[in-house]
């Protein structure tokens, strides 16, 4: 009977570390996947920053006029240059 008793209070002290390893195992795991969300979000607020400020340089009224005055030969429009349409009623 005592031995009996020994082997279920054997297997139940296995069981119990052994479920202790299982949760020490996945709480280091989460730990880990935990880490590496983190340093992820940290990476991309730092591509958001520095999107923002490419927006914000590219954005400049100043960048575009030069860019669409050298790279696409715009030129601002002048009142000799305008022209008008009329509009036709149609009956």
């Amino acid at each position: 009977m005592i031995t009996r008793v020994n082997v279920i209070l054997a297997v139940a002290l296995i069981t119990c570390a052994l479920s202790l390893i299982n949760s020490q195992y996945q709480a280091r795991r989460l730990f880990i996947e935990l880490e590496r969300e983190q340093s992820l979000s940290k990476q991309y607020e730092l591509q958001w920053t520095q999107l923002k400020l490419d927006q914000s340089t590219f954005g400049k009224h100043s960048r575009i006029e030069e860019t669409a005055s050298k790279e696409l030969n715009m030129v601002p429009v002048t009142p000799a240059r305008t022209q008008y349409l009329k509009a036709v009623e149609l009956k």
